[in-house]
């Protein structure tokens, strides 16, 4: 969800500027179906880690460790989503794409592995649950709308656990950069101070606080985008104050 470090989770694929366009080519559809089965099932791997882990240990501390290695590979490898983009076989924006995933991918090396300090914290199993129940549902919506049989459950899902896990995501990923703060600072991590040969000064500490800001107008323009997507795809909106 996307969330991510610059920027909350990604949204959905094709929806920030809908266009009637025809499909992928026969080859084009076969690779992303086997791209989608395999980032689904990478996910699931995640999924039962996290649940295995927690099994063994019989507490949620430190779960990271146990799925690190996976969620680096899964998360990095949506940066060919960013390449399907360009290539032009899927009608999602290569800006917004590419955006929302390089932000997710900035949150999990740029902080989570080299700030090793935040990897304990709670805050960070927010964000990786909300992110592995997001894509599990999100890469499994695509494959079989590829497939063209979508079933209703997953189209549902797709469309409604967002309410909940979009802002878990986001608060998972703002308090991980928020703890980060202080090691950030204190180790000068990725900074470059003047004087140097090129003049030019950089402060990650800075850009880190930039990023948790740019949350404040970014957070609400796209959840409510996808709470009007969620209407206009299932035809309704639920109202959770009715009884029966």
């Amino acid at each position: 969800m996307s969330a991510p470090a610059m920027g909350p989770s990604k949204t959905i694929q094709g929806d920030a500027a809908p266009r009637k366009k025809r499909g992928p080519g026969a080859l084009a559809t076969a690779y992303l179906v086997i791209y989608n089965v395999v980032m689904t099932a990478g996910w699931l791997v995640i999924a039962v880690g996290l649940v295995r882990a927690y099994l063994a240990r019989g507490s949620y501390h430190g779960l990271y460790y146990s799925i690190e290695k996976p969620l680096k590979f899964f998360q990095t490898g949506a940066v060919l989503e960013i390449v399907h983009c360009a290539a032009g076989i899927v009608p999602s924006s290569l800006v917004l794409t590419g955006f929302q995933v390089l932000s997710r991918v900035f949150l999990t090396w740029a902080v989570t592995h080299s700030v090793r300090e935040v990897q304990s914290e709670d805050s960070v199993l927010l964000f990786v649950t909300a992110w592995t129940v997001t894509e599990i549902i999100r890469y499994s919506f695509y494959t079989f709308s590829l497939l063209n049989h979508l079933p209703y459950l997953i189209k549902w899902a797709r469309y409604t656990f967002f309410i909940v896990l979009y802002p878990m995501g986001v608060s998972g990923e703002l308090l991980t950069i928020y703890a980060a703060l202080p090691y950030v600072q204190k180790a000068g991590l990725y900074s470059i101070t003047l004087p140097n040969k090129y003049n030019f000064s950089f402060d990650y500490y800075s850009f880190l606080i930039l990023a948790m800001v740019s949350y404040i107008p970014l957070f609400p323009q796209l959840y409510f985008h996808m709470l009007r997507q969620r209407k206009k795809v299932l035809g309704h909106v639920e109202d959770f104050s009715k009884t029966d």
